[in-house]
């Protein structure tokens, strides 16, 4: 008896690594902006004001547990990229390391995950527009983002690269002022200014610096860890540069002083300038809270400023991202074939509109049914990050003893201590998600845990029959071809 191999199918033209019918349309500047600005969500400047008042100070543990985790999965993630630069990134990685379902499943996931992203900041970024021009309901203003930005992309990779440069520079910008003066403010030498130079005696004057106990760091911790998402963005955006390999060596390498300058930094400017339990962090927002401490004028219109911004950043880079998912997927067989495909200026043009397509869809229902069919969609994507982040440790570890035999000059990125940390993270992303259980609130880390698993279960179980039924017919079409047969009429 003779068992037939089901076919693999081919990769983009040119061999692993190629981008197959992308152009290298982004410059170094562009991809150093994307790196920085991946880790720099519009849930840094929303959402910390949450995990503060449930840590108080200790918030700072929390982020920078997640930082290290962050950190550790980018590096085994630029080991990869750097061997073998890929528009496919983490799904094209897995999907040699541990087999096609789980490339077809993480990169299915990944796209689902940023779809329900675009609906997120759409309605976020509508809702600061709608407030500064009322004239335009919240619905239009949120049909105008999507429509720019996909026109944008459809421009070409440079349009992205160039709208995410600008974006993620006022980021940038912005927490680099923010840390400056509030530096000046803790001490009290911002001139100007009437708050009291405190100096980091917030940390502790007030019920210590774990006011709530050591076990608010972990729901910190729950808190917090999304708003890192995005952080990997820069090893699918690499196979679009002059220089892949490089370009992913240096962001990988940077990734550690990013985190711990705009999480870190600005979170201890926060938490110095302000008592943790001051209302006005959840009311007003962390950073408005401390802009208006030291008597900056108009805080809350700067901030919503600042985060309009990101929004529109996440926004480009969602779309971006989950289209050239959507591409390499098509690339590979396991998404329509007119995914694959590119226009003159190599823009993935049908992976772009399907993506877009959904967003819109998920938009709607946030407005329709914000409660039922879009809370659904929120939980069921809202775990698929640490999927993620499990899957590129499990490639890691088989890929390394692949580049070692076949390759071993690209490993110019090597994880550290390898494979003892690649275990080690596996297990501190376990855990989290474990602990994700016993949130039992509406909404809250269970929900998100088990919808996901079981959107996620589905996919690995389509993928599966797909792939027998796929191999049942190329194992007929060998035998109906092989010499000596006779081809079925």
């Amino acid at each position: 008896m003779t068992t037939t191999v089901p076919k693999t199918p081919p990769a983009a033209p040119g061999g692993p690594g190629d981008s197959g019918g992308l152009q290298a349309g982004l410059k170094n500047r562009h991809l150093s902006m994307i790196a920085i600005g991946g880790v720099i969500g519009a849930g840094l400047f929303v959402g910390s004001g949450s995990g503060i008042a449930a840590a108080g100070p200790g918030i700072l543990v929390s982020y920078a547990l997640v930082g290290v985790l962050v950190v550790l999965v980018m590096r085994m993630l630029g080991e990869m990229a750097a061997a073998n630069p890929t528009s496919g990134s983490f799904s094209a990685y897995a999907d040699r390391a541990l087999g096609r379902w789980a490339g077809f499943t993480i990169g299915w996931l990944y796209w689902f995950f940023w779809v329900v992203v675009l609906a997120v900041e759409a309605t976020a970024g509508a809702k600061i527009l709608a407030g500064w021009i009322p004239a335009v309901p919240q619905w239009g203003w949120a049909l105008i983002v999507m429509i720019v930005l996909t026109a944008t992309n459809l421009v070409s990779v440079s349009s992205y690269g160039e709208f995410e440069f600008w974006f993620a520079g006022i980021k940038v910008v912005a927490i680099a002022a923010f840390i400056a003066l509030g530096g000046l403010a803790i001490f009290g030498l911002l001139p100007g200014s009437d708050h009291p130079a405190s100096g980091f005696s917030n940390l502790t004057a007030h019920g210590g610096f774990l006011p709530n106990g050591p076990g608010a760091i972990l729901t910190g911790v729950l808190m917090v860890v999304f708003s890192f998402m995005g952080s990997e963005i820069v090893t699918l955006a690499a196979g679009e540069t002059a220089d892949p390999r490089a370009a992913v060596t240096k962001a990988t390498n940077s990734v550690i002083w990013r985190i711990a300058v705009f999480y870190l930094g600005s979170i201890l400017i926060v938490v110095s300038l302000l008592r943790w339990d001051d209302p006005a962090i959840l009311k007003d927002g962390s950073y408005v809270a401390a802009l208006s401490s030291i008597g900056i004028p108009h805080a809350a219109q700067i901030m919503n400023t600042i985060v309009l911004t990101s929004v529109l950043s996440c926004l480009n880079s969602g779309l971006y991202t989950a289209s050239r998912m959507a591409f390499s997927l098509g690339r590979r067989g396991d998404a329509p074939a007119a995914f694959g495909q590119t226009t003159a200026r190599g823009v993935p043009r049908a992976a772009i509109l399907a993506s877009v397509v959904f967003g819109f869809v998920a938009v709607a229902f946030n407005y329709l049914w914000p409660d039922t069919v879009f809370q659904f969609l929120l939980n069921s994507s809202g775990a698929i990050a640490l999927f993620v982040w499990l899957v590129i440790c499990f490639s890691q570890l088989r890929m390394r003893k692949v580049i070692e035999r076949e390759s071993p000059e690209k490993l110019v990125v090597r994880m550290w201590l390898y494979p003892y940390l690649t275990w080690t993270t596996i297990a501190l992303i376990t855990f989290v998600l474990g602990y994700m259980l016993t949130d039992t609130a509406d909404g809250g880390g269970r929900d998100q845990v088990v919808l996901s698993t079981a959107v996620a279960i589905a996919v690995v179980v389509f993928a599966v029959v797909r792939g027998r039924v796929s191999g049942r017919t190329e194992a007929r079409e060998t035998a109906d071809t092989a010499p000596g047969g006779a081809p079925l009429s």
